[in-house]
């Protein structure tokens, strides 16, 4: 009996060990299928700038322009400040040829708090997805340089309760619906960029116009109180004019 339970606990002592070190060996990395991603994905190879981010519906497009460098880091920080590991797909290089070639494991690791990739040649352009949600995006900047960001449809800036752009864009356009953000130059450690539903404003100018005529309406009512409230005092006969009233005459005689 105790050999049978010996054979037991030895068993899943090896199956958590077993456990254990595909955590440690690679247990937690990306997918290749993931890395592949759709192989009829396309990335705007063709942008000038050293930075493009082009945000769509639930995920983000980065592509960096890289010279002489061999190894990019990058990462993202949760709620509490944390940095982990981003969860890229669809990643791609191209050469200076205009060759494009998929990374895979061997060259997109997790390590620590982030995603490596390990690049093919110190010279040519890295594109990756990412996942995204909400009306902000921020992003630190691993590489210093010329940044563009590209909104989804439908996406403004401008207002300043409804939106922020930091630092502030060097050039602001729109093109088929969406708005591009341009910086000639990001020396910052982040780029931080708040946005909101073109229709919000309508929205949001339709609420203040609304509270500026509750205003209006409550200040026109509380002074029609006031005056309704006067004339029966009146009536009352409670508004008495003591301006010759005899306690106010000057002091008695011999008194002056």
């Amino acid at each position: 009996m105790n050999r049978r339970l010996l054979l037991a606990f030895a068993s899943v002592a090896l199956l958590a060990l077993s456990a254990g070190c595909a955590g440690i060996f690679g247990g937690d990395q990306i997918s290749e299928k993931r890395l592949e991603g759709d192989g009829n994905a396309t990335y705007e190879w063709n942008n000038s700038a050293a930075v493009t981010l082009n945000i769509t519906g639930g995920e983000y497009q980065a592509v960096y322009d890289f010279e002489n460098r061999s190894e990019l880091s990058i990462f993202e920080r949760e709620s509490l400040g944390e940095k982990t590991p981003v969860e890229v797909g669809t990643v791609r290089f191209q050469y200076p040829n205009g060759t494009v070639v998929t990374l895979g494991q061997e060259r997109v690791q997790k390590k620590d708090s982030r995603t490596v990739f390990l690049l093919p040649a110190e010279d040519g352009k890295l594109a990756y997805t990412a996942p995204h949600r909400g009306k902000s995006f921020s992003t630190p900047t691993y590489v210093e340089g010329s940044y563009e960001v590209i909104l989804p449809a439908g996406m403004r800036v401008g207002t300043p309760i409804l939106s922020q752009v930091r630092p502030n864009a060097d050039d602001r356009s729109q093109i088929d619906g969406r708005v591009h953000l341009s910086w000639a130059e990001v020396t910052a450690d982040n780029v931080v960029v708040r946005y909101y539903l073109a229709r919000d404003l309508t929205i949001f100018t339709g609420i203040i116009a609304a509270g500026i005529l509750l205003a209006l309406l409550g200040l026109a009512y509380f002074r029609l109180q006031i005056r309704q409230l006067e004339r029966e005092r009146e009536e009352m006969g409670l508004n008495v004019d003591t301006s010759d009233d005899e306690f106010d005459q000057g002091p008695p005689p011999g008194m002056g």
